[in-house]
């Protein structure tokens, strides 16, 4: 992966619509060659997918929170983050360093729901406990980090 690819990246995670047209003449390139480098990047796992950004609230997803996990001693990391991707409440799942083993970001319509969810959690096998942060509003969020996208310093790492 080479400077034209990063520029590539970043501005395909500012605008995932742009057509290839667009994003050549953003870095510099033909629109076949910005096609084939995509391409290559997609096949390489570089690029996973494309999505549509959604305001939760407008869909009735209205109460956002983020619950730690702390798994029983005897847990299996793996079948709890399993278990943890089968509930549709679970927007994204992150295991962490410290007491609790995963902080996951949920999405419900309402608090009551909220409190049904965090059953369901505790109910996982493995899940000894759960400390829960309701989120009151989302100053950002998804925002793209272009800073990883520099190129690399000479020698590697």
């Amino acid at each position: 992966m080479d400077s034209l690819d990063r520029k590539i990246i970043a501005a395909l995670r500012l605008n995932g619509r742009a057509t290839y047209a667009e994003l050549g003449r953003t870095v510099g390139l033909s629109a076949s060659s910005v096609h084939e480098r995509v391409g290559k990047l997609e096949a390489a796992g570089v690029i996973t997918g494309y999505h549509a950004t959604v305001n939760p609230s407008t869909v009735g997803l209205g109460v956002t929170a983020l619950v730690g996990i702390q798994p029983t001693e005897s847990a299996d990391d793996n079948e709890v983050a399993d278990e943890l991707g089968t509930l549709d409440e679970v927007e994204s799942c992150y295991a962490v360093a410290g007491d609790e083993a995963f902080v996951v970001k949920v999405r419900v319509p309402t608090v009551d729901e909220l409190e049904h969810t965090l059953g369901r959690l505790r109910r996982i096998g493995g899940v000894a406990r759960t400390r829960t942060t309701v989120v009151l509003s989302t100053r950002f969020e998804g925002r793209p980090n272009n800073t990883v996208l520099e190129d690399p310093p000479p020698g590697g790492a």
